[in-house]
């Protein structure tokens, strides 16, 4: 069957240093027709980042030989606010406050579908992924930040004002570190890469990097293990707040801090269960399966 008489989805992934573009077939989403990858050059500012949204889509016509449809899923950092269709809450933080869909379609010339990076990781996971086959699905993004997508039935949850899947701005108990959003002891001060790595540092007066830390308890050392039993207690409950009110029936736990072995141990289940409102805890906790496709892959998937 010819590419023509299939239903061809447009993604873009506008991360903070690259873009990448994907076509993919609706009737076959887990591969790429075609695929292409730029710079980002956040640092040149809102209007060359629209530009080169607009070259990561002319190379993907120049490369399929197909013409762009009349819509193009686009994944970003931050959230759209509903209100005014505007960016927030970006760590691009050009792209806050400007209206990044209106401007993008303009540039494009064709519908622009905006959701957050995270929404997009859950749909692909959710629909062609790790979760796929399940209902309810949360995704996770454990990395630099954490955050998270929800997918119901098959759509991404956006709720009222644009941040359902908020998690890593939550206040944990006994916490108090300040963090970039103006507030103190969200879960992201405490189960990020970086919280982790600060947590380390003040345990052992040495510093690593993540795989480092990771490596150094394997080996027994105090401090290490100390920060991975933090990780494992404080992800448990962190997320099983989120059980509480979402109770959904998988867990995709993507970003670096998701590649933890402990994270899918009895340790970190038992963690859960001591905060979850209920005899035991069904909800799997499952890797990723799509690596790096999974940003770009939903993003075309919000085109369906």
């Amino acid at each position: 069957m010819s590419a023509a008489m299939h239903q061809l989805l447009w993604g873009v992934d506008l991360g903070g240093t690259k873009i990448e573009g994907a076509i993919i077939d609706a009737h076959q989403p887990d591969r790429a027709i075609a695929r292409v990858r730029l710079a980002t050059e956040s640092d040149r500012g809102y209007d060359h980042i629209v530009g080169r949204v607009r070259t990561v889509v002319e190379q993907l016509e120049a490369t399929s030989g197909l013409s762009r449809p009349q819509t193009v899923g686009i994944g970003t950092p931050g959230a759209v606010e509903p209100s005014s269709a505007t960016l927030k809450n970006s760590n691009t933080v050009c792209l806050n406050g400007r209206p990044l869909g209106r401007d993008l379609a303009g540039a494009l010339g064709v519908d622009a579908r905006l959701t957050n990076d995270a929404n997009c990781f859950a749909l692909a996971e959710a629909m062609l992924g790790a979760g796929r086959g399940r209902d309810v699905v949360l995704g996770l993004i454990l990395g630099t930040g954490v955050g998270s997508g929800i997918v119901m039935g098959g759509r991404v949850v956006h709720g009222l004002h644009g941040i359902a899947g908020e998690w890593g701005h939550n206040p944990m108990r006994g916490e108090s570190a300040p963090c970039y959003c103006g507030r103190t002891g969200c879960v992201e001060t405490v189960i990020s890469g970086p919280a982790l790595e600060r947590f380390y540092r003040s345990c052992s007066r040495d510093s690593a990097d993540l795989p480092g830390i990771v490596q150094r308890a394997e080996h027994g050392e105090s401090a290490a293990v100390t920060t991975i039993e933090r990780l494992t207690s404080k992800f448990g409950e962190a997320i099983a707040a989120v059980i509480n009110i979402l109770d959904p029936d998988a867990i995709v736990i993507g970003g670096g801090v998701g590649n933890i072995e402990a994270l899918y141990q009895p340790a970190t289940r038992a963690a859960i269960q001591r905060h979850l409102f209920n005899p035991e805890c069904r909800t799997e906790l499952l890797r990723p399966r799509l690596g790096d496709s999974a940003g770009v892959f939903g993003a075309a998937l919000l085109t369906r």
